[in-house]
């Protein structure tokens, strides 16, 4: 496997449940973006001419998309594997609840292939043969709200997602006000460390870097992951960060690289090097810790701050039927109806009521369900604190020019040049 297909990969397999149906990884396991490679695979499908994307949706173009549209009963929805019961249990009973048949799909492995597939039909008007997809914040969702591929969404159709998402999760930064998507799933970057190792407290990035940890730490060798962690040190928000922070951020990378304090620049293979003591303290996605069953790996997101990435909900602008689309995407967001969902993904839901739900059910549950449950309800990787998210940010929305700068500058470092 290349460097590239690796840094594709989320290693977030929860141990008791079985492969997907589709016989993929029982989790939803990839890393939806970055690297330069995926990067160029979504910017050199952009040189077809869109049908017109604006920064801004105004309530005449939600009127005008959504006018004389309804609904037809079926919808078809393109999402990764792993995301979804193996029985279906959500999507069954979406259906039994609303009459609409849903024809599910796990056809999508990567963003870059993924945004390369759909592009064509998509800048020529057509439909891509699905009403609703799931997409990562990040390159090639960007792509697709510049190009004008995505609908615009009628927020007074979604009463549940006013209602019941967290503030955390609404109007973020690569979507203002939830124009084109709502969020599905989500999942941080932090710190995870081995407790037999360390025998202090981590809370800050600033910890990595410490000259007594040389040779154990391990630093993620995607860039934009990498990038982060280095604007987060200097205390520079991500998300508004300029060139010039990249290259004060890329200059201290650097200098912790050259002076051996990494031992290695990672992509999903960090886990069992933290476990093992291979290194002592690492960045990490949050699910990969929590799939974890030793009790001396502990994760925290630093005081600095850590990544918040999404996957979301969205409409292509070519749906044949986009009012079932949002109909389902609503039905997601009542507490209910997301709970069973979060019990088999564990990653970090939209909505913070589902947080008791799953506590009430542990409470009248027995041995090893009661035992999972009550972890699954009470895990920070899960349902974080509001200080833990208040220290959050998602990855800085890029241009192409934009996008081409960044890589030249952070992606050498975990390179070694």
């Amino acid at each position: 496997m290349s460097q590239f297909d690796l840094a594709f990969l989320r290693g977030l397999t929860r141990p008791r449940l079985a492969r997907s149906s589709s016989g993929g990884p029982a989790r939803r396991d990839v890393l939806r973006l970055m690297g330069a490679a995926g990067a160029g695979l979504a910017l050199s499908a952009c040189g077809v001419k869109g049908q017109g994307g604006k920064e801004k949706v105004s309530q005449s173009d939600v009127e005008k998309y959504w006018a004389g549209k309804a609904k037809n009963g079926r919808l078809n929805w393109a999402n990764w594997p792993g995301y979804m019961q193996d029985d279906r249990e959500t999507i069954k009973a979406f259906e039994k609840e609303t009459g609409v048949k849903v024809t599910y799909k796990e056809v999508i492995q990567e963003m870059g292939p993924w945004f390369g597939k759909i592009q064509a039909p998509l800048a020529a008007g057509q439909s891509i043969g699905f009403d609703l997809m799931v997409m990562t914040n990040g390159i090639q969702l960007e792509q697709c709200r510049q190009l004008g591929y995505l609908a615009p969404l009628d927020l007074s159709k979604l009463p549940n997602f006013q209602a019941n998402a967290g503030p955390s999760f609404k109007n973020p930064s690569y979507d203002p006000g939830n124009a084109f998507t709502v969020p599905y799933e989500s999942g941080v970057t932090g710190i995870a460390y081995n407790t037999k190792y360390v025998k202090e407290e981590i809370t800050s990035i600033a910890q990595l870097f410490d000259p007594k940890y040389k040779g154990k730490v391990g630093m993620m060798g995607d860039s934009q992951e990498l990038g982060n962690f280095g604007m987060f040190l200097l205390g520079i928000d991500p998300e508004k960060s300029t060139k010039a922070d990249w290259e004060k951020a890329a200059a201290k990378l650097r200098e912790q690289r050259d002076k051996g304090i990494v031992r290695k620049y990672y992509s999903q293979d960090y886990v069992d090097a933290v476990s093992k003591g291979d290194v002592w303290m690492t960045m990490a996605w949050s699910g990969d810790v929590y799939s974890l069953t030793s009790p001396d790996v502990k994760f925290v997101v630093p005081r600095e701050g850590g990544t918040i990435w999404t996957d979301n909900l969205c409409v292509p602008k070519t749906a044949e039927n986009p009012v079932d689309a949002l109909t389902l995407m609503d039905w997601l967001f009542v507490p209910e109806n997301n709970a069973p969902l979060t019990e088999f993904i564990n990653y970090m839901p939209p909505i913070p009521a589902t947080q008791k739900l799953i506590a009430q059910k542990a409470e009248q549950a027995g041995g090893a369900d009661k035992k999972d449950l009550t972890r699954l309800s009470t895990s920070p990787l899960i349902f974080p604190s509001q200080a833990d998210l208040a220290r959050l940010r998602h990855y800085r929305r890029l241009t192409q020019a934009e996008e081409t700068e960044y890589q030249k500058i952070f992606e050498p470092i975990s390179k070694g040049s």
